[in-house]
C-alpha cells in the first residue's frame, strides 16, 4: 500500500514522503496515529503543490545550516568532569553537557540532535560527536573529556 508520510517516521521517510509499505502497518499503525495518509491520485497532487511550496523555504533553512556547519568544524570542546585518581569519570558525559558546552561558544544547538560515536563516555579522553543540524546537513566535532 502506497502511503503520504504527514510527518518524520524513523527509518521509513520523511515527511511528505510517498512510500510503500504493508496494508496491516499502514492501516492499523500509521493511520490511526495520523502519521500517514493513504496516496490516492487526489493526496499526491495536493502533496505535490505544498512541496513546490516548501521547496524555497527548505532551500533557506538548509543553507543556513550549512553556514553554521562551516562555523561549528573548526571548534573543540572541552568539558571538565568528576574523576576518580584513575581517570575514570564519576557518571558519565552525555549530550547535555555537550549542548551546554556549545551554548557558552555561543551555539544553540538542541541536546536531541547531538549524538555520541561511543555508547558511553565514562574515562577521561578526546571523542567525537555527530551533530545533526538539518536532515541533509550533519557535522562531526571533537570534545575532550578532562579532569576538573
Amino acid at each position: 500500500m502506497e502511503i503520504i508520510l504527514l510527518q518524520d517516521v524513523p527509518r521509513l521517510g520523511h515527511k511528505n514522503d510517498i512510500v510503500k509499505v504493508r496494508n496491516g502497518y499502514a492501516r492499523n499503525y500509521l493511520i490511526p496515529k495520523g502519521m500517514a495518509i493513504a496516496a490516492t491520485e487526489s493526496a499526491k497532487k495536493v502533496i505535490a503543490e505544498t512541496i513546490k511550496q516548501q521547496a524555497h523555504k527548505e532551500a533557506k533553512i538548509k543553507a543556513e545550516a550549512e553556514e553554521l556547519a562551516k562555523k561549528l568544524e573548526g571548534v573543540k570542546l572541552t568539558i571538565g568532569a568528576k574523576t576518580s585518581s584513575t581517570g575514570k569519570i564519576f557518571g558519565s558525559v552525555n549530550n547535555i553537557q555537550i549542548a551546554e558546552a556549545l551554548a557558552k561558544q555561543g551555539f544553540e544547538i538542541d541536546r536531541k540532535n547531538i549524538v555520541i560515536a561511543e555508547d558511553q563516555v565514562k574515562e577521561v579522553g578526546t571523542y567525537k560527536a555527530e551533530i545533526k543540524l538539518h536532515r541533509e546537513v550533519k557535522v562531526s566535532i571533537e570534545f575532550e573529556v578532562v579532569s576538573e
